[in-house]
């Protein structure tokens, strides 16, 4: 690389990284009984060269699931299994950050403790939107969700509380930062969506009612933590899973001077065209984002070290989150650093399975030409 501001050292919050480079969150569902084990330490393990790595969406609690064979953090035995897969990231000399997720109406009474309803702002099904399941005969498959039930509003701390506890175990854990998931149609982002919330209590209606629960989040999260500590990911504009928003920009506008009033010490913001939409940012609407947040602002979305280097050198970003191409090069900040040639990732591979597609992707000692 010509320009390698991508790989000096940036500080996100009170954390300094060594580079720029981000491991973006990516579900693998390669924990059948929702611990993480030998295969995640040597996976994450592999990957310890990157500036931050930010771990799969990580379920707080039962209810919380709507997909099969994805990690949790609401027990001893899941917060001992993340705390062997920190240990291996940090004996590489790497930082880690925990993903805290609650799927909200993506889910199915089949994944939900007791056969129950999945919980949401409001009582609508996401149209078109699939959960992924285990059937009766063992199998597991995507299947469409079920018209999810509307939270009362005295069960809201209760969830909050379900934050505040798994950001407990992510600190005993070891984990370096967590980063609360209020993106792509999840629990969080249902109640800042103007169509997925329409309750008429305080957490429902104006722009300020719709951010209220999401913030106590944060609040809650940066409690265990520190705001220096705590992160956040959103996807303004994003439609997937049925879900639309009248107020998308007015919203991220007004987040941002929200957590930078907290403090926050970064805001991930995943970009709309990752699920194959239309709609891109705009270098003004990105600008406009830097100009309300004092923290560090990541982006990602389709992006290669070129244009990693460029959102960066252009003052817009500190640094960028990349997913796909972590799947497939684990050494991924080298290859960057010597321009090398990129392994080309397996979708047939992205979801489930063993070792195979998930720890198996060759380094570039392995026989690859560092200058291709």
């Amino acid at each position: 690389m010509a320009n390698q501001t991508l790989l000096t050292p940036t500080r996100l919050g009170s954390l300094t990284l060594p580079n720029r480079i981000l491991m973006a969150p990516l579900t693998r569902a390669r924990t059948p009984d929702s611990v993480p084990g030998k295969l995640q330490q040597a996976y994450y393990g592999q990957r310890a060269g990157a500036g931050l790595i930010i771990s799969e969406a990580t379920n707080i609690s039962p209810t919380a699931r709507g997909y099969v064979y994805t990690p949790g953090i609401w027990t001893d035995e899941q917060e001992a299994g993340w705390k062997d897969v920190v240990e291996a990231v940090h004996a590489k000399g790497g930082r880690m950050a925990l993903q805290l997720w609650h799927v909200g109406r993506v889910s199915h009474e089949m994944v939900q403790p007791d056969g129950q309803a999945p919980v949401a702002p409001s009582a609508l099904k996401g149209e078109g939107a699939q959960c992924f399941v285990e059937f009766e005969d063992g199998s597991a498959g995507r299947h469409e969700t079920s018209t999810p039930r509307a939270l009362a509003t005295d069960e809201i701390p209760g969830i909050v509380d379900d934050y505040r506890q798994a950001a407990i175990r992510a600190k005993r854990a070891g984990f370096d930062m967590v980063e609360v998931h209020a993106a792509n149609a999840y629990l969080l982002n249902q109640f800042l969506a103007t169509g997925t919330n329409q309750r008429t209590d305080r957490y429902g209606g104006s722009l300020e009612n719709r951010a209220r629960f999401p913030l106590e989040v944060v609040d809650a999260v940066a409690e265990v933590f520190g705001p220096a500590r705590t992160g956040i990911r959103l996807t303004p504009f994003i439609e997937i899973f049925g879900l639309t928003d009248d107020e998308p920009e007015e919203m991220a506008f007004y987040l941002m001077e929200q957590l930078s009033r907290r403090g926050l010490a970064y805001v991930h913001v995943n970009e709309p065209d990752w699920a194959g939409g239309d709609i891109q940012f705009s270098d003004e609407f990105r600008r406009a984002l830097r100009e309300r947040f004092s923290g560090s602002l990541i982006f990602c979305g389709h992006y290669d070290a070129e244009r990693a280097q460029r959102i960066i050198d252009d003052g817009i970003a500190d640094a960028v989150a990349i997913g796909r191409s972590y799947i497939a090069n684990p050494d991924l900040v080298e290859r960057f650093r010597v321009g090398a040639a990129l392994n080309e990732p397996n979708p047939d591979t992205f979801y489930g399975g063993d070792e195979t597609g998930y720890t198996d992707y060759p380094f570039l000692d392995n026989g690859f030409d560092r200058h291709a």
